[in-house]
């Protein structure tokens, strides 16, 4: 028994192993795809992006381990099928379920270190992941002055260059328009030919210019706008220095980026998320008695008007009556600036609640996917392992197929339900774990089915039940 244990599970970790890796490959694709432009042109050093696509590919360990397991699980099967070995493991007395027990047993194990992945690994993957692609994303293209063009990309100035020569350094027809005063085109530099250079350190950009001129135009003088007056400087060799720090990447704190709901473990999300609470539960506190302080002028007006009551002058519900006419004007006046002023508070109120609470219905969304990632690989393996079973086809074709349509389908899903969670629409108690709910059913109906030998997927045996109900028709 312990043979075909082994035999199962050596079957089981080769396409494990390998359909982990191509789904996450084809993730981290998807990803260069989608920030290409934000990555080229920034003369960025291979390990910047080295680190970033190991940190990317961790933050897709989620989306590619269900995915691994429910085609994996599959494929064995599957295989085993195909080349009749689950005919011949039957025969010999052992029944599918016995079968499936070790990879049971293994996929629990995986379950448990995929929860410990999401909740100590991932966290940090996320921070580390999403602070670096801020950084590239925020750096600067690599200097490349073309012929022709007007370059601005480096602040405060414009230059523009009429032809390189072949060693890529000396320039001809050079144009820099000075934009630091912030004044327009009153500060211009034009020379016939020049030399551009990098310093040693990179940190600087040298433009040594030959015969050429400096144009001003003063506006520091009284009637500039005028007079016009205009300051022309004559040179044969002129040297100019532009500061590249702005070129270079600079790594932002971490610490920034850490309370977000995506980067905390399961105790820093109840901690955030009851702060979050005790928070808005104080602003409401706050609110509730600032809005009586603003009402109690009408209390107060009540009681002047009742300490002036004669018992001879019956009693009015007229708040003013005992006021004269500018008085009364001051009264409302001072009512309607406290009824919007409240009415203010209400609105800004009900935003900041909303905002705080969509915040913590992200929190507790974050709090359950800890959990659904290691039940998703538990309920995908009974999925996979049955159905393999059943269609008795292994390799990357039909089962690359089944798995995709049935993965897709959790994973719409899951979306769905992490999207109602987060806008409200559903508690987070029951909308992360319809994924789970909606296919565990189906894990448990596969596996009698295959447990049974029943030809669900046979096409013989449908066109049987066909036949049956065309003759009763007849």
């Amino acid at each position: 028994m312990k043979k075909i244990y082994w035999l199962v599970i050596k079957s089981y970790l080769g396409p494990f192993i390998m359909t982990f890796f191509i789904a996450l490959f084809i993730l981290l694709m998807q990803f260069l795809w989608r920030y290409v432009d934000d990555l080229v042109g920034k003369g960025l050093e291979w390990f910047i992006i080295g680190k970033l696509l190991f940190y990317a590919s961790s933050t897709f360990v989620p989306l590619a381990l269900p995915l691994a397991i429910l085609l994996s699980s599959l494929m064995t099967f599957g295989n085993l099928g195909e080349y009749y070995e689950l005919v011949a493991m039957k025969a010999a007395g052992i029944s599918l379920r016995k079968i499936m027990m070790p990879l049971i047993a293994l996929s629990v194990v995986i379950s448990m270190v995929a929860f410990y992945f999401s909740n100590n690994v991932l966290p940090v993957a996320n921070l580390k992941f999403k602070s670096l692609l801020y950084d590239v994303r925020e750096k600067k293209l690599t200097l490349d002055i073309k012929e022709g063009v007007f370059y601005n990309g480096i602040e405060g100035f414009i230059i523009r260059i009429g032809k390189k020569d072949e060693d890529d350094k000396t320039v001809r027809n050079i144009m820099i328009y000075d934009h630091r005063d912030k004044k327009g085109n009153v500060n211009v530099t034009i020379a016939d030919s020049g030399r551009m250079e990098m310093t040693p350190d990179r940190m600087n950009l040298l433009f040594t210019l030959y015969s050429g001129y400096n144009y001003l135009e003063r506006t520091d003088q009284r009637n500039y706008r005028f007079n016009r007056p205009h300051q022309q400087t004559r040179f044969s060799e002129e040297t100019r220095k532009f500061n590249l720090v702005d070129f270079e990447m600079t790594r932002t704190n971490e610490d920034l980026f850490k309370n977000n709901y995506s980067m905390l473990n399961i105790g820093q999300l109840d901690k955030a998320e009851d702060s979050l609470t005790l928070a808005l539960d104080e602003k409401k506190e706050q609110v509730r008695k600032h809005l009586i302080g603003e009402f109690y002028f009408y209390q107060r007006i009540d009681s002047v008007r009742q300490k002036s009551f004669e018992p001879a002058k019956p009693y009015t519900s007229d708040l003013l009556a005992d006021y004269d006419k500018n008085q009364r004007s001051d009264l409302l006046d001072m009512a309607m600036n406290e009824l919007r002023k409240g009415r203010q508070n209400i609105q800004n109120y009900q935003k900041e609640k909303e905002e705080k609470t969509k915040i913590i219905f992200k929190h507790q969304a974050e709090w359950h996917r800890k959990f659904t990632l290691s039940v998703a690989c538990f309920v995908l393996f009974f999925i996979g392992a049955p159905l393999g079973a059943i269609i008795r086809r292994g390799g990357l074709g039909l089962p690359v197929v089944v798995s995709v349509l049935f993965f897709v389908m959790f994973h719409i899903i899951s979306i769905t339900g992490e999207k109602s969670v987060k806008s409200g629409v559903i508690d987070a108690n029951y909308g992360m774990w319809i994924a789970p709910a909606v296919l565990l059913p189906l894990g448990f109906f596969l596996t009698i089915k295959a447990t049974t030998d029943s030809p669900l997927l046979d096409a013989d045996a449908w066109l049987k039940i066909y036949r049956k109900l065309i003759g009763k028709k007849s």
